[in-house]
């Protein structure tokens, strides 16, 4: 074999290298934002939900004004996406959900936070 195809064996095998790396980071970095993406949806629906809740009235399995003894749906705590807890006081719910992915920070997983009032959702991006 001459240099030249030897060159042009290295210089293959060092794309193809870079190629797969680059594949490998791109990828990690759509896991976050999927996951990140799939926890905000949920969010957004749990605190539709809890606002629905509080408008019925009891008499309809609401709460009449009051965030009080609404619950994140059964079964619907941990999904494939995270875990999700909840705090709730007569007027808001603090819903946290955890993911499954690693977040930005590279240590703790992807976190985020819905504060749920009667007005308006409000998410905030712990990690």
């Amino acid at each position: 074999m001459g240099q030249q195809q030897l060159l042009l064996i290295v210089l293959t095998i060092i794309l193809v290298g870079l190629a797969i790396v680059i594949g490998i980071t791109v990828s990690n970095v759509y896991s976050k934002d999927s996951n990140r993406n799939s926890i905000i949806s949920e969010l957004t629906n749990f605190g539709s939900q809890a606002r629905k809740y509080y408008l019925e009235t009891t008499q309809l399995g609401g709460g009449n004004q009051s965030f009080t003894g609404w619950s994140i749906p059964s079964g619907l705590s941990t999904t494939g996406s995270g875990t999700y807890t909840t705090s709730v006081t007569n007027q808001m719910v603090i819903i946290v959900g955890t993911g499954t992915e690693v977040g930005n920070d590279g240590v703790n997983n992807v976190k985020l936070t819905n504060y749920v009032t009667f007005a308006k959702d409000s998410i905030v991006i712990n990690n």
